[in-house]
């Protein structure tokens, strides 16, 4: 249950106010020439107290290198890299050792195992992302070096502000050059200025994050159970906060007639395409070489400083107003993740695919 994928397979540990956090990643390519200073890039995009729209929390999350690289290579064998939980406060949490937060994992986890980490949500809370996200640092290298294919991610959708974008010709740069990682310049400080609003009030904001995976090779997914979409449905909805995943067209083609909403094939120049792509870069559950485009629906922050009513360990009836250090809206710093977890599902369906085509032994 800490485990995800199949050849390209990472595994997370840690907790949120523990010693430290990371990952085992197995199943990487040897040889690969691995660049620390691109997971330390991801890493500094998604860790905490970047400005006031975050957690003030202060983590320099520096990633260490344990194992599976070798003057500068993979060797094939496992990853292992590690995050030190610098600025952990577990004592800021003494107040909730036996109540049990609004919209949090920790009844649930309570009832599951009979005993839960109360510090700060512990397994439970997003911390546990870091892993995800220098795994997926590699996965990107490894797609981006055999395959040419880019993975963006975006703020779509805060509160009630949505933003258009292109798919087709977002930037890297045009995201990370908005506070709130949203690569439209006109809804971009309308969304900081809600974010910052519910900051103030005590209260949270949720949101929808879109993403886009250019290039990716044709064939990628199993059916019919290891569809595409399942994967990447599956990936995104193991993510801290996440309510919704929907892909290509999504909820919005029940609204569509057939004819409106197939995806018409053509011939560019040698390579069959679909002029449009309601399909969302998949047919059948298997990549069909147009963008892969999804959205992913965040709900807002669960931990609030406004008094809201809840029980303890008893059942006794209490009133909480959270004073640990939380995000008004996770948006903010989710697009790494989801693209960590959009570039894990797709290099592992593309060793899998290399597999199945590989030639039988003499």
């Amino acid at each position: 249950m800490n485990t995800f994928g199949h050849l390209f397979r990472i595994t997370t540990w840690g907790e949120s106010h523990g010693g430290a956090v990371g990952v085992v990643v197995d199943g990487c390519p040897p040889q690969l020439a691995l660049d620390i200073s691109a997971i330390q890039f991801e890493l500094d995009r998604r860790k905490p107290g970047q400005s006031h729209l975050t957690t003030p929390r202060q983590e320099g999350d520096v990633v260490e290198m344990l194992s599976g690289v070798f003057e500068g290579k993979t060797l094939g064998t496992p990853i292992s890299m590690l995050v030190w939980n610098k600025n952990a406060r577990p004592s800021d949490y003494k107040h909730l050792k036996d109540v049990y937060r609004p919209s949090h994992a920790d009844f649930t986890y309570q009832q599951k195992y009979g005993i839960r980490n109360w510090q700060g949500g512990g397994r439970a809370s997003a911390r546990e992302t870091i892993g995800r996200v220098a795994a997926g640092a590699i996965a990107k290298q490894i797609l981006r070096e055999q395959e040419d294919t880019e993975i963006l991610a975006y703020v779509k959708q805060i509160h009630t502000l949505t933003a258009e974008v292109d798919t087709n010709t977002v930037t890297l740069a045009q995201i990370e050059a908005s506070p709130v990682r949203c690569p439209n310049p006109d809804v971009s400080p309308q969304m900081a200025e809600r974010i910052d609003a519910a900051r103030r009030d005590r209260d949270s904001l949720g949101g929808v994050i879109e993403a886009v995976a250019r290039n990716v090779p044709v064939g990628l997914g199993e059916p019919i159970f290891d569809k595409l979409k399942a994967e990447l449905a599956k990936a995104m909805m193991s993510l801290p906060a996440t309510m919704g995943f929907q892909i290509g067209s999504g909820f919005g083609g029940t609204t569509l007639t057939g004819s409106e909403h197939n995806d018409a094939f053509y011939n560019e120049e040698g390579r069959i395409r679909t002029r449009t792509n309601n399909s969302g870069g998949t047919q059948g559950g298997i990549s069909n070489g147009e963008n892969i485009v999804f959205q992913v629906a965040f709900k807002p922050t669960a931990t609030i400083g406004k008094a809201q009513e809840t029980v303890d360990i008893h059942g006794n009836a209490v009133e909480l107003a959270a004073s640990g250090r939380h995000d008004p809206c996770v948006l903010v710093r989710a697009p790494a993740i989801v693209e960590a977890m959009t570039a894990i599902v797709l290099t592992d369906q593309l060793l899998r695919q290399r597999a199945k085509n590989a030639a039988p032994s003499p």
